[in-house]
C-alpha cells in the first residue's frame, strides 16, 4: 500500500514537472522562419525593382530614355545572344581580379608583418601603401601598361596596387590588437617570441585579414575592369567600353550584370573560406 501511494504520488509530480517544461518546437520553428525571411524579402525587393524598371518607372522618375537605360528584357536578350562571348570575357576579367587580389593581399600582409616585427622601420610601409591606394586607377593604368606591357600583367599589377592597402592596414591592426591577458598567459608559459607571434598574433589577425579579403573582392573587380578600359583587347571592361562607343547599351549593361554576378560569387567564396578557417571566432558562432 505504501508503495502504491508512493507510485500514485509520483505521477502527479511528474505530470506537474512535465507541464512546466517549455515546448522546444517554437524555437526550432524560429530558425527556418528566419532563413525564409532572409531569403524571401531580398528576392521580393529584387523582383519589385525589376518590375519598376521594366515598366519604365525609373525612366519617368529620372527623365531617361530607353536607349540610355535599357529595359531588363533587352539586357537579358543581349546576354542570351552573346552568352559565349560574355562568359569568356568574364573568366578573363576574373582571372585578372583573382591573381591581382592574391598578390596584393599577400604583399599587404607581408608589409603588416614587417611593420609589427620592426615597428621603427616597418610602419613607414603602411603609410606608403596608404598613399599608393589614394592614387586613382586612371593614373595607375598608363604606368602599369608601360612597365608590364598591354597583356594581363598590367591589369594584375593594377589590382595588386589597389588591394594592398586594405590588407596591410587591417592585418597590422589584427597583429597588434592582442589581448594583454593573452600575452601575459603566453609569457607565463615561457613561450618564445616566435611562438607568441605565430600562435597569438597571427591567429588574432585572421578575422581582420578576411575582412580585408572581402573588401578586396569588390576592389579587385573594379581595378580589373577599369584597367581594361585603357589597354586591353579582352575582358568585360574592354567589351563595356566598346559597347558604349558604338551605342550598344544592352550589351554594355549585360557586361555590368555579369561583372556584378562575378563579384558576388567572388565575395561568397571568400566568405565560405572565412567560415572554414576561423570557425573558432565568436563572429562565426551562430
Amino acid at each position: 500500500m505504501e508503495g502504491d501511494s508512493l507510485a500514485t504520488g509520483a505521477a502527479p509530480a511528474l505530470g506537474a514537472s512535465a507541464g512546466t517544461q517549455v515546448d522546444p518546437a517554437p524555437s526550432k520553428r524560429k530558425f527556418p522562419m528566419d532563413k525564409a525571411r532572409k531569403t524571401v524579402l531580398p528576392l521580393a525587393a529584387g523582383l519589385l525593382f525589376l518590375l519598376l524598371w521594366q515598366n519604365q518607372v525609373f525612366h519617368k522618375l529620372f527623365n531617361l530614355q530607353v536607349y540610355q537605360l535599357p529595359l531588363p528584357s533587352k539586357i537579358w536578350e543581349a546576354i542570351r545572344l552573346n552568352v559565349d562571348l560574355l562568359l569568356e570575357y568574364t573568366r578573363y576579367t576574373m582571372t585578372e581580379a583573382v591573381l591581382g587580389m592574391l598578390a596584393g593581399s599577400a604583399a599587404g600582409f607581408l608589409i603588416a608583418v614587417v611593420a609589427t616585427l620592426w615597428p621603427r622601420w616597418g610602419s613607414g610601409g603602411i603609410l606608403l601603401v596608404a598613399a599608393l591606394n589614394a592614387v586613382p586607377i586612371v593614373a595607375l593604368a598608363p604606368i602599369m601598361n608601360l612597365w608590364f606591357g598591354d597583356g594581363i600583367g598590367s591589369r594584375v599589377a593594377i589590382v595588386m596596387a589597389t588591394t594592398m592597402a586594405a590588407m596591410a592596414m587591417n592585418a597590422h591592426k589584427g597583429l597588434n590588437n592582442v589581448d594583454p591577458l593573452a600575452l601575459d598567459l603566453m609569457r607565463s608559459y615561457a613561450a618564445k617570441k616566435r611562438e607568441v607571434f605565430i600562435y597569438l598574433r597571427i591567429a588574432n589577425s585572421l578575422p581582420y585579414a578576411f575582412t580585408a579579403l572581402k573588401i578586396n573582392t569588390t576592389a579587385s573587380m573594379i581595378g580589373a575592369i577599369v584597367g581594361e578600359f585603357f589597354f586591353s583587347s579582352r575582358g568585360l571592361g574592354y567589351l563595356l567600353s566598346n559597347s558604349i562607343k558604338v551605342a550598344k547599351m544592352p550589351l554594355g549593361w549585360a557586361c555590368i550584370v555579369l561583372a556584378a554576378v562575378a563579384g558576388v560569387i567572388f565575395y561568397l567564396a571568400i566568405e565560405r573560406l572565412e567560415k572554414l578557417f576561423i570557425r573558432w571566432h565568436p563572429s562565426q558562432r551562430t
